[in-house]
């Protein structure tokens, strides 16, 4: 154990108010890819000769539903993923009592997965869908059985992820729920997570503890305000702190 995850493994010790706030790096040792890196979804190639932030967008997906949601199970969704050390780890401060709250921009339903309760979503999820005529909900099997745009089985409308697109809003009321949680933090850890992606990223402005943990394999814009960086796999770091 190297001497910054024993300094996390006293502070984790020493604390019943821990908050996490994550991003896609905590999700890709579970073989879903993250978005910006040199292997990530966006740098990857694809046929259908548009951006991937343009398939992403609510205007793609109002004007071509059918590249939207073939692009969309072909690249976004891994139904064979399971939750890692990180997500598991995670869980178990959350049962133990010191975790107060998950705050993710991921989609991937992972931390559910793995037991965590109070997770809230930046940017939605893929496992929530609705009609958008309706509002009927299905979940994502629906979704993914059926062939090509999934249509609502009550009043024929579009069936969309309860996802935040490009052009649209963060949910205001997990704003300021995440915001509610990482003010009144004694330690924020946060890892997986370039912190580029505004405005999720903003967030960490809110946290006034002395007690900012990064765990991130590359360096971040908000290294030198942080009181303790792991340069490490985040799987193993929890693995480590835990014993899982």
């Amino acid at each position: 154990m190297s001497n910054e995850v024993e300094k996390l493994k006293k502070i984790i010790d020493e604390s019943d108010n821990i908050v996490f706030f994550g991003g896609a790096g905590v999700s890709t040792e579970s073989n879903i890819p993250d978005f910006r890196s040199e292997n990530g979804i966006y740098n990857a190639v694809n046929q259908y000769g548009y951006p991937p932030e343009t398939m992403l967008s609510h205007s793609f997906f109002v004007s071509k539903p059918d590249i939207f949601f073939e692009y969309l199970k072909k690249t976004l969704i891994y139904p064979d993923a399971k939750p890692n050390n990180a997500h598991i780890g995670l869980a178990k401060l959350e049962k133990m009592g010191k975790l107060k709250a998950v705050v993710t921009q991921n989609i991937d339903n992972l931390h559910q997965m793995a037991g965590s309760e109070k997770v809230y979503e930046l940017h939605g999820t893929l496992y929530k869908n609705y009609c958008v005529k309706c509002g009927k909900k299905f979940d994502i099997d629906y979704v993914m059985n059926s062939d090509g745009v999934p249509k609502c089985d009550k009043c024929g409308g579009i069936v969309r992820p309860d996802v935040v697109l490009y052009e649209e809003g963060l949910d205001s009321a997990t704003i300021y729920a995440s915001v509610d949680a990482i003010q009144k933090a004694d330690v924020l850890i946060v890892g997986g997570t370039s912190l580029n992606v505004y405005p999720a990223a903003g967030l960490i402005d809110y946290y006034k503890g002395n007690k900012l943990v990064l765990i991130n394999k590359s360096e971040t814009p908000y290294d030198g305000r942080a009181d303790l960086i792991i340069r490490e796999s985040i799987g193993e770091v929890f693995k480590q702190v835990l014993d899982l």
